[in-house]
């Protein structure tokens, strides 16, 4: 079951180069996938009908207890091969349907395709998750199939219409299915109606899942979407809203029916919704002109027929909604197959225009025909045998039922005829229709869909052996007055079903003879209530008041908005932490003098910060803090934490220093001494919250704290004594990957920010200048400290700092070194590794400018970035190749010549990308924050070489950007005088 549906994946990732390759054709290639299902589906009907369905379980993260679970029993059987079946008529008609080279129709293949899996998925698996996956997938999938044309606003309202509306539904299933679940105590479909769970929640819960299958089905009130969603092409309605996404909601209700059906919430809601869906569907129909729109509202009513009879709660009523479940599928995709056939040739679908089609195609008015006769239930076609057996379910138990699913059958038998008439009968004063036989392609997959109509009808028995072992294996639907279940069969003898039949089949006739009369009564009695309208009104009203919302309450303050948040921690958190207060009998506010000293520091500088108006004392006294809790972390014993804390620290004051230089001095033109206590005040309030919250977290253990364990576990699974290192690149991994791929997003968006030039001329704009060459040196010259000194204005300069760079800079890079390998057992890693390199890169920014950088550095930051994600996530495949799980660590021993017992840890190269990304992190920021913002400042001091290089580096070649950027420089040396 699992390779079926990768087969789907892969089937939907090629169909684009597929169809674009083969044109048309790349659908018959594409028709093997859901072939091979039905296929599949068949050769497994032995088993599956003995009791032994194939079941496959495929365990994801066991610690979670999440899995992907499938399992075929006789129902999701019978839908399998209707998915399967009809998806492959469907695909090969699409070979005939699309025009040549239609620039869409490769997009509009992969999603089909993908459809089918997502359906496929939906009825053969066995797990809740993966159901409601699947089922918002089919969501997803439908948006995009009705929205094909998105050139058409019709188009692209209904696939909107569809979207909300049956998103909307599958969130309230979404908390119907978590409940159920936690209820159950499991997630698995069998398990959870073997012991269904029972009291107000569950009962709740079924309604919400209810919800998602009333939405899909489109049943009343929410039935409107389906007939908008005919502006969808042909294929799309002849699939996903005759035999497949609408049967999502039908086969949900047929699955929770055992389990559920005795609810009073439940007969209520499947009883009421399915039968005024199904008048209300019929008596539409009536009123519709354009044949796709009358079959659309027939869906409806079908829909709400199908509901009523597997949502009863007997078996002899399940015993029917499996029998029309199969019978709608092939009348209903055939009829919409033939009414694409006719609107390819004729170009209208307007049955008050159309006329003599029937003479013109007589093969497609035959199929047609028949087809709306298996709708209509005339004898002999299998729609027939699905419409008696409905009647039987109901004709000793709920005769009222029986009434309206008569008064129904009476409406869709009327538009049956109607349909017939409107599409191929010649009329009175109306010109024949000018359009050509259909081809072979958009023939044949109606013709076989109403054959088998036709032939199931005489071997009802074939069909009538998995229906009836779907309502036998029901085990929690009873038996109508434990009478014995009545078996399919095309004849039952003359029977008061058989008269009910013709006397459906008798008023149908009539309405029809008379159908302008009714019309007429129709228009006479129409009431103006249109679900539609209400909808779009309840989406206006939405749209309104969010906009009044957002206009109240986003001001555009970024103050505002961060004391607004603050503030509701406080008061909702922290007041019900005050209600209840629950703090920890034994508190240690200190272990020494140290820390309360530092403390004390700490929070002066807090609150000097929040009242400083200067931006760069701000930033200095921010400093501060985080210094001080570098303080704390040594005196806690966890030099680890401190390295890491006392990097980040200095490299955030130093990008902080680096991006205030673009920035006005204070923090507003007009400070308030209020405004600044106020948020003091707010400061200190959350602190205090947030200090309560950490006392409170910590006094309420009760169990020994896993810490205890780790360093013995970090030892034995990692290969290492450090903790914290053996932590971020084992035991969360994951987590840290995840960290250094937004460091990587967070580093490309702040370079994409600064060099703000024109469309592709972000890296062309830093690279000429930044890797510009340093001057030669003159030959008289003795050896300089940095190679680009030169390049530094004189009073800029410090040759003290310059000296001490040039002794101390490979030293420090060294030891940055150091750190990486050492970090497994010792403080280090390579995020304090890469921080330590990082720092050393800053160092020699300082000393000599932005050149001497970029000759300290010739390697571009991208480079960086990407090579150490690659090694990073390359770790996870060396894992598999040795046999363990993805990016777990392996360990790895041997006795080396010369070097001794070596022991290695394939967590190392981990550490080594982390340390590449983060040093291409600090590259990035200092040539965004720190060289690009030095070139705009010597831009602004000299106009005239500033629009020069404005206005003609993008216009250059690489070697005439590097002759520029050295002749703007040039010129620089010259004003300011050479050193």
């Amino acid at each position: 079951m699992l390779a079926l549906l990768t087969a789907h994946v892969v089937a939907a990732l090629l169909a684009v180069p597929l169809v674009r390759w083969l044109d048309r054709r790349g659908f018959l290639v594409l028709a093997l996938v859901p072939l091979a299902t039905a296929v599949w589906a068949a050769l497994q009907g032995p088993a599956v009908l003995a009791g032994r369905g194939p079941e496959q379980v495929v365990r994801w993260v066991p610690s979670l207890g999440a899995e992907l679970a499938f399992r075929t029993d006789t129902l999701s059987w019978v839908l399998t091969l209707v998915v399967g079946g009809v998806g492959t008529l469907v695909f090969v008609y699409c070979g005939s349907y699309f025009h040549a080279r239609d620039p869409g129709t490769a997009r509009f293949a992969a999603v089909l395709t993908a459809f089918a899996g997502a359906m496929t998925a939906l009825v053969l698996t066995d797990d809740l998750v993966v159901l409601y996956t699947a089922w918002e997938l089919t969501t997803v999938f439908s948006y995009l199939l009705i929205g094909y044309d998105s050139a058409k606003k019709s188009a692209r309202r209904a696939a909107t219409m569809a979207l909300v509306v049956t998103t909307a539904g599958g969130l309230a299933m979404l908390v119907g299915v978590v409940v159920l679940g936690q209820a159950a105590g499991t997630y698995r479909v069998s398990e959870l109606l073997a012991a269904f769970p029972t009291g107000t929640a569950a009962s709740v819960a079924v309604v919400l899942v209810l919800a998602g299958a009333v939405s899909k089905s489109a049943l009343v009130p929410l039935h409107f979407w389906l007939p908008a969603a005919m502006a969808a092409p042909t294929p799309v309605s002849a699939y996903l809203h005759a035999a497949a996404m609408v049967k999502a909601g039908v086969y949900l209700v047929a699955r929770f029916a055992p389990a559920a059906a005795d609810l009073p919430a439940w007969q209520a809601v499947v009883l009421t919704l399915g039968l005024a869906t199904m008048v209300h569907g019929g008596y539409r129909s009536l009123r519709q002109h354009d044949l796709k729109l009358l079959l659309a509202h027939g869906t409806v009513s079908q829909l709400g027929f199908m509901v009523v009879l597997v949502g009863a709660g007997t078996r002899a009523a399940m015993l029917a909604g499996t029998a029309q479940l199969i019978a709608h599928a092939l009348f209903k995709a055939s009829l919409f197959l033939v009414v694409g056939a006719i609107d390819h040739q004729a170009g209208t679908r307007d049955l008050r225009t159309l006329s003599g089609l029937g003479r013109r195609m007589p093969v497609l008015a035959v199929v047609g025909t028949v087809s709306a006769a298996s709708m209509a239930g005339v004898p002999i076609a299998f729609g027939f045998v699905a419409k008696e057996a409905a009647y039987e379910a109901f004709l000793h138990d709920r005769p009222w039922v029986l009434a309206v699913l008569v008064a129904g059958s009476v409406l869709t038998a009327a538009y049956s005829a109607r349909f017939v008439w409107g599409a191929f009968a010649r009329k009175a004063g109306v010109p024949d229709t000018a359009a050509a036989a259909p081809s072979a392609g958009l023939l044949v997959p109606p013709l076989l869909l109403a054959a088998a109509s036709v032939a199931l009808g005489p071997l009802a028995g074939w069909v009538d052996v998995p229906a009836a072992q779907v309502a036998e294996l029901n085990a929690g639907l009873a038996t109508d007055d434990d009478a014995e279940l009545v078996h399919l069969a095309l004849w039952h003898g003359f029977t008061v079903v058989l008269l009910l039949t013709a006397l459906t089949l008798g008023v149908a006739a009539g309405m029809f003879a008379l159908r302008r009369p009714v019309a007429r009564l129709q228009a006479r009695l129409a009431v103006d209530v249109d679900a539609a309208r209400g909808y779009r009104r309840a989406v206006r009203a939405v749209d309104r008041v969010a906009v009044e919302v957002t206009g109240a309450t986003q001001r555009g303050s970024l103050p505002l908005y961060l004391a607004t948040i603050l503030l509701v921690v406080v008061a909702v958190p922290g007041g019900a932490l005050l209600l209840t207060r629950p703090w920890p009998a034994d508190v240690v506010w200190a272990d020494d003098v140290g820390q309360v000293l530092v403390g004390a520091v700490v929070v002066a500088a807090a609150v000097l910060a929040v009242r400083a108006r200067r931006r760069l004392r701000a930033v200095v006294l921010a400093g501060v803090t985080g210094y001080g809790i570098t303080v704390l972390f040594v005196l806690h014993g966890a030099p680890d934490l401190a390295l890491t804390q006392a990097l980040v620290e200095t490299i955030t004051l130093v990008v902080f220093v680096l991006a205030l230089r673009r920035l006005p001095p204070y923090f507003s033109s007009r400070p308030l001494l209020a405004v600044r206590w106020v948020r003091v005040g707010i400061g200190v309030a959350v602190g205090l919250t947030t200090s309560a919250f950490a006392l409170v977290a910590s006094g309420a253990r009760v169990a020994v704290p896993t810490s205890v364990d780790l360093p013995q576990w970090a030892y034995d699974y990692g290969g290492g004594a450090n903790v914290v290192n053996v932590t971020l690149v084992d035991a969360r991994a994951w987590d840290t990957m995840g960290e250094i791929s937004v460091l990587l997003v967070a580093a490309t968006g702040v370079a994409s920010l600064v060099f703000r030039r024109r469309t592709g001329a972000v890296d062309r704009a830093g690279d000429a200048v930044l890797r510009a060459p340093v001057p030669e040196r003159s030959p008289a010259r003795s050896t300089r400290w940095l190679p680009a000194e030169s390049t530094v204005a004189p009073e800029r300069r410090s040759v003290v700092f310059e000296v001490a760079t040039r002794l101390t800079f490979h030293a420090v890079v060294v030891l940055s070194i150091y750190l990486v390998f050492a970090g497994h057992n010792s403080p280090g890693g390579g995020f304090a590794g890469g921080l330590v390199a990082g720092l050393a890169l800053v160092v020699r920014y300082l000393a000599g400018g932005r050149y001497e950088f970029n000759a300290a550095v010739p390697i571009s930051a991208g480079w960086l970035l990407g090579t150490g994600l690659f090694l990073s996530a390359g770790t996870g495949l060396l894992g598999i190749l040795l046999g363990v799980d993805v990016l777990q660590t392996a360990i790895v021993e041997q006795d080396v010549p010369l070097l001794g017992h070596v022991k290695l840890v394939t967590s190392l190269f981990f550490d080594v990308g982390v340390w590449m990304l983060v040093v291409g992190l600090v590259v990035d920021v200092i040539r965004s924050l720190g060289a690009e913002i030095d070139r705009q400042i010597e831009d602004a001091d000299e106009p005239d070489a500033a629009d020069h290089d404005a206005d003609d580096l993008d216009d250059l070649d690489e070697d005439e950007e590097v002759a520029a950027a050295r002749d703007a420089r040039a010129r620089h040396e010259q004003e300011v005088g050479s050193p």
